[in-house]
């Protein structure tokens, strides 16, 4: 039992923590015409996606996005509200929580490998969140799915950079920490021996 509160302690642990690099991540914007800045939040989706899993990234998007509904400026460049829920950006922070799904779906699909996780990132991370993000964009600010979609290219290079960079850390942390995702080690899995 007390194993088992152990478990679900390190999950929300680890759950809280990519929710606070999301925000982080966030603090930084560049502002762009449309409503939607440049931010590097999508590269802490992508992070949680590919850390995780599919089950607990989404739950850390979302912890986050419970957060800026109650007000609290944890979104792009310090804001928060129910607002943020009916703006430009919307669809992008619902796909948030897509994207990590399926980004955590294919990186833990099977053995983490760096072509897996750079799979994962760009599918769930560029192409579900434009998904979502690009319809609602067009919706709110009055234009067809065309225009909405070609003025969303200015975020695909740095879009690519954040999977590259998402690709990069994950492989890197699995190595120097495989706790992290989830995995103990044959000295956290074996009991400690009494002298």
């Amino acid at each position: 039992m007390s194993e088992q509160r152990g478990d679900i302690g390190r999950d929300l642990a680890r759950i809280a923590i990519f929710a606070a690099l999301i925000v982080v991540l966030g603090m930084a914007t560049i502002p762009i015409p449309g409503g939607v800045p440049i931010t590097a939040q999508t590269l802490g989706v992508m992070l949680a996606g590919a850390v995780l899993g599919p089950r607990r990234a989404p739950l850390a998007v979302l912890l986050v996005l419970v957060l800026a509904a109650i007000g609290l400026p944890v979104l792009a460049g310090g804001r928060g509200g129910l607002g943020v829920f009916f703006g430009p950006s919307a669809g992008y922070l619902i796909g948030w929580i897509a994207g990590a799904l399926v980004v955590g779906l294919i990186v833990h699909g099977g053995r983490i490998t760096w072509w897996r996780t750079a799979l994962g990132t760009v599918v769930g991370g560029i192409l579900v969140v434009y998904l979502f993000g690009i319809p609602v964009t067009a919706l709110v600010l009055g234009l067809d799915l065309g225009p909405a979609a070609l003025a969303s290219t200015v975020f695909l290079p740095g879009d690519l950079l954040k999977a590259g960079a998402a690709t990069a850390l994950t492989l890197a942390l699995r190595r120097a920490y495989p706790p992290a995702f989830g995995i103990r080690t044959l000295d956290q899995a074996a009991p400690a021996r009494v002298a």
